[in-house]
């Protein structure tokens, strides 16, 4: 009700922020500013108010439109933790069989714990799962789960948010008060600030090899801050042999 009620309240006044300096490559609209989002660490240009994307949800658009057949050839897809700017513009594909899941959210088809997913091994054809990662209990776990029901072929996208500054993942068991948590880990309900370099071995570790594509270099820098993609440069591809 809270996304249905922003979006609408949004989409109302989003001419308030009309301009040509950025673009949602989701629906093409421009506007002069996009909104601020972020409350450890507040991002200017953050939140499109006509799609609610944020920067992750625009890159990845952007990526399957530009560097896959993901809106033309016939897949089978489990979309995790499913986010409201890409359900409807899904489940219109034709050519996608759309399933979503999540372990308590309103827009998902299925309801279920990431550590034991209720479907059958080599299930699907693409995978993704943004900005989950970090609030499982057993990352390891669940990139076991997210391996097996991928088809061999099968791919997915699997974003998280990373401390650019440090090569580690940061994360203690132990550290359960929300606001140690937020300090730690950005967010009072994460349990893991992901290391640049460890998060792309953590994948590997689980079977996948890993394909990490820099948006800025795809797009370059106009069309990158056209976009505001602001920290999403980097996309995370997992492909299951």
């Amino acid at each position: 009700m809270l996304q249905r009620g922003a979006h609408l309240g949004l989409k109302t006044f989003s001419w308030i922020y009309a301009g040509g300096k950025f673009e949602d490559p989701i629906d093409g609209r421009k506007y002069r500013n996009l909104l601020p989002y972020g409350r450890v660490r507040t991002r200017p240009n953050a939140l499109s108010p006509s799609t609610l994307s944020l920067e992750r949800h625009r890159a990845l658009w952007v990526y399957l439109n530009e560097c896959t057949d993901f809106f033309t050839s016939k897949n089978k897809m489990l979309h995790l933790a499913p986010e409201y700017c890409y359900i409807k513009r899904f489940k219109a594909m034709s050519n996608l069989e759309y399933i979503t899941g999540d372990l308590d959210s309103p827009w998902a088809d299925h309801h279920f714990d990431v550590h034991s997913i209720p479907f059958e091994e080599d299930s699907f054809d693409i995978l993704m799962a943004n900005h989950l990662m970090e609030h499982v209990e057993d990352d390891y776990k669940v990139l076991e789960e997210f391996h097996r029901v991928l088809k061999p072929g099968g791919w997915g996208i699997l974003q998280v948010p990373i401390d650019w500054n440090n090569p580690n993942t940061e994360e203690d068991p132990s550290v359960t008060d929300p606001s140690e948590r937020e300090r730690l880990y950005w967010q009072s309900d994460h349990v893991r600030l992901y290391g640049y370099e460890n998060y792309p071995d953590r994948l590997r570790g689980a079977g996948f090899e890993v394909e990490i594509v820099d948006m800025q270099n795809l797009l370059g820098e106009d069309r990158y801050n056209r976009y505001c993609l602001g920290e999403e440069r980097w996309v995370f591809v997992v492909k299951k042999n």
